[in-house]
């Protein structure tokens, strides 16, 4: 009754679901609250995640990794209380999107930040040119995601109904084949919470140890740059597969 009918996250089936099931059933008998009030502290443990960014040293990229783990928690356990009571809706449908694009978002902003030295941990002056590229990154993630809602919405606002997962293979055979290698490769998926934490996590541990910023502003570079690569790639593939016809 608990999974979800979409593809499930890898650190969920790895390690997240058997912690959010427990959790879900004490706040299923115990407790009030909503699937979407579930939602919200979800949103909030997100961007929370992009402003601890902000705290110098190896303790910031810690309390980013730790708050988005607790943000997975809350985006498990907020659909599974919302099935276990018979609670879903189309808000929390929405609400759900919102605060993945809300978190991402906040995640890679932080990180912009972070390498822009705004506490001049590393020099005597901020240095904005790393916040744009965060923004980027930031930015990225957003089309990607909004790139993929709005074949739904293009359909729906053509009275034809929700694209099948056939649909979603490029007509053209090279950028079919471009697909599979980028696939299998799962670079995209850095530009993820969950992942994106973890390289900045990496990154800050790097720099503990080396001291500087180098090993963040590298991160940044790495992220923007596959944020952008993404959504280029991203929008060819939905333009030449069948999701729109």
């Amino acid at each position: 009754m608990l999974q979800r009918r979409s593809a499930e996250h890898w650190a969920g089936r790895l390690y997240m679901r058997g912690v959010s099931l427990r959790i879900t059933r004490i706040l299923s008998t115990v407790t009030a609250i909503t699937p979407n009030g579930l939602t919200y502290l979800m949103m909030a443990t997100g961007i929370l995640a992009g402003a601890g960014l902000l705290v110098p040293g190896l303790a910031g990229a810690v309390a980013g990794a730790l708050l988005i783990q607790l943000y997975l928690l809350l985006d498990c356990v907020d659909g599974e209380v919302a099935r276990w009571r018979r609670q879903t809706s189309l808000t929390g449908v929405y609400l759900d999107r919102v605060g993945h694009y809300m978190s991402e978002a906040a995640l890679l902003t932080g990180l912009g930040l972070r390498g822009a030295d705004l506490l001049h941990r590393a020099g005597s002056a901020a240095h904005w040119e790393w916040a744009f590229l965060g923004a980027l990154a930031a930015l990225g993630a957003i089309l990607i995601k909004s790139e993929t809602d709005l074949v739904d919405v293009a359909r729906a606002r053509s009275g034809l109904t929700a694209v099948e997962d056939s649909a979603s293979v490029p007509r053209s055979a090279g950028v079919a084949r471009a697909r599979r290698v980028a696939s299998l490769l799962k670079f995209h998926r850095l530009v993820g919470a969950v992942e994106a934490s973890l390289l900045i996590l990496a990154a800050g541990i790097a720099d503990q140890a080396h001291g500087g910023l180098l090993f963040t502003r590298l991160a940044i570079v790495v992220l923007a740059a596959i944020a952008m690569l993404q959504t280029v790639l991203h929008l060819l593939s939905i333009v030449l597969s069948s999701r729109l016809r």
